[in-house]
């Protein structure tokens, strides 16, 4: 994908405060954003969303250590996913854009419409959709959106998904209604 440089001046909150999109950066050059699935008033995130950020924890030191920030980005505000984030015991930094666009800019948010782009095309949408974004800063620290993925294609990023390609029987998805109808928040498995 070309870099596209970013002009608009997004701002995310979290507990800490208010941030723009540079500062999600932190000391780095690179950037990945999980766009996590959380509206506004929503009891809890998306069961998919968390198999994907049950990974993050333990990948962000070794991303940083090549130059690179991690951050979960949800469009609703930061206060809805508070207790959820702790019920899962999750310390990536997990920011709110409910006071920006910046989720409908990337075609993750849809809030009142049936259609619209998602994963490149237009279709069908519902209010919240999964993706992950990459964006990089140049040497005159310009922001540049470098990279979008939606649907399956955040597969790769999805450890546990890896290890089951490897295994006789796969991900073992056939018979089910959905492919991913097996998942479950970790803290619900076996109940």
């Amino acid at each position: 994908m070309p870099w596209r440089p970013v002009s608009e001046s997004y701002q995310f909150s979290d507990e800490q405060g208010s941030l723009s999109l540079s500062e999600l950066f932190e000391d780095k050059n690179q950037l990945v954003v999980y766009h996590y699935m959380y509206g506004s008033g929503w009891q809890q995130g998306c069961k998919s969303c968390s198999f994907w950020a049950d990974q993050y924890d333990s990948m962000a030191i070794h991303l940083a250590a090549r130059d690179v920030a991690l951050a979960l980005v949800s469009r609703a505000p930061w206060q809805d996913f508070q207790a959820f984030k702790s019920r899962m015991g999750w310390q990536s930094r997990w920011l709110s854009s409910a006071t920006c666009d910046f989720n409908q800019d990337l075609h993750v948010s849809f809030s009142g419409q049936k259609q619209g782009t998602f994963n490149y095309r237009e279709g069908s949408v519902i209010e919240e959709l999964p993706g992950v974004s990459v964006f990089a800063k140049d040497e005159t620290k310009q922001i540049f959106h470098a990279y979008s993925a939606y649907a399956r294609g955040l597969d790769p990023l999805n450890a546990t998904y890896q290890v089951l390609d490897l295994v006789p029987k796969g991900r073992d998805e056939k018979a089910l209604p959905f492919p991913m109808a097996w998942v479950q928040f970790h803290d619900e498995y076996g109940q």
